[in-house]
């Protein structure tokens, strides 16, 4: 036992480190023994946060988990876990370079189609969770004067993303989940590649196969570049078409000029 009682905050940090495995943890220094040394006192907690961590993945990669099977992602899970530990309390962003550490993962080399599978689960996973945000007003484009309008950038909202994959990761996610044996059979992995929309409706998370030109629009306008030049370099006549779905199914929620400040880009797109 230390001599000098620690203030609340050190105590917390000495056992958040001591629970993340963390080198300075010295929580163990606060710890009565009574019949259980600290450590296996903090071995016990450290195991349910574990548990917590193990779980917040499972409940992200769904698809992966069913791919590899249940052995071989707690394996993964643990070994990623070691290497990156929470930097918040929000376990549903707990994750996010899963799929980069699958991809460099030795035993799962032979899986090309794994850490795009995982890309396409966390896009989902951060549209599921991403919160809710009013659509854009599309009066107030049509009270913009022309000069307004070739200089207009729109927003995107939080529960909108984009994804791009050299394989069909779309269809192995469905056939994966909806444990559907035929249709995982009959994918072809050479097929090409695919170019997806992911956002948010009333009824749920929507992963949407769009073609290239739409994909690319979309993350034109995502980056923040006005609508006015974006319309101009897109090639397909349907681009007009392509707009009004996007603002149809609400995946911007603000509109500004060039030359005004603009909030931050709340969504994000995918490589």
């Amino acid at each position: 036992m230390t001599t000098c009682a620690p203030t609340l905050h050190e105590l917390q940090c000495a056992v958040r480190s001591d629970l993340l495995g963390l080198a300075d943890g010295d929580a163990a220094g606060y710890v009565v023994s009574d019949g259980l040394a600290p450590q296996a006192r903090l071995a016990i907690y450290r195991n349910t946060a574990d548990g917590a961590l193990l779980k917040a993945l499972q409940l992200s990669y769904p698809a992966v988990q069913a791919l590899v099977g249940d052995e071989f992602f707690e394996g993964a899970a643990r070994l990623f876990m070691e290497q990156c530990r929470p930097s918040n309390a929000q376990l549903d962003s707990y994750g996010a370079t899963f799929p980069d550490f699958l991809a460099k993962m030795p035993e799962a080399a032979s899986l090309d189609y794994l850490p795009d599978t995982a890309r396409l689960e966390w896009a989902v996973n951060e549209v599921l969770h991403a919160p809710d945000a009013q659509p854009l007003d599309l009066q107030r484009l049509a009270q913009l004067n022309d000069d307004e309008l070739k200089s207009v950038r729109l927003l995107p909202g939080p529960a909108v993303r984009l994804l791009q994959s050299d394989l069909p990761v779309d269809a192995i996610w469905r056939a994966v989940l909806t444990v559907d044996d035929r249709a995982l059979a009959d994918i072809d992995l050479t097929a090409g590649p695919v170019w997806l929309h992911i956002h948010r409706s009333a009824t749920g998370v929507a992963v949407k196969s769009i073609a290239e030109w739409q994909w690319r629009f979309a993350t034109t306008l995502f980056a923040g570049c006005p609508l006015h030049d974006a319309l101009a370099e897109a090639q397909d006549t349907d681009v007009h078409i392509w707009l009004a779905s996007l603002l149809a199914s609400g995946c911007f929620t603000d509109a500004c000029i060039s030359n005004q400040e603009c909030g931050p880009a709340t969504g994000s797109h995918l490589t």
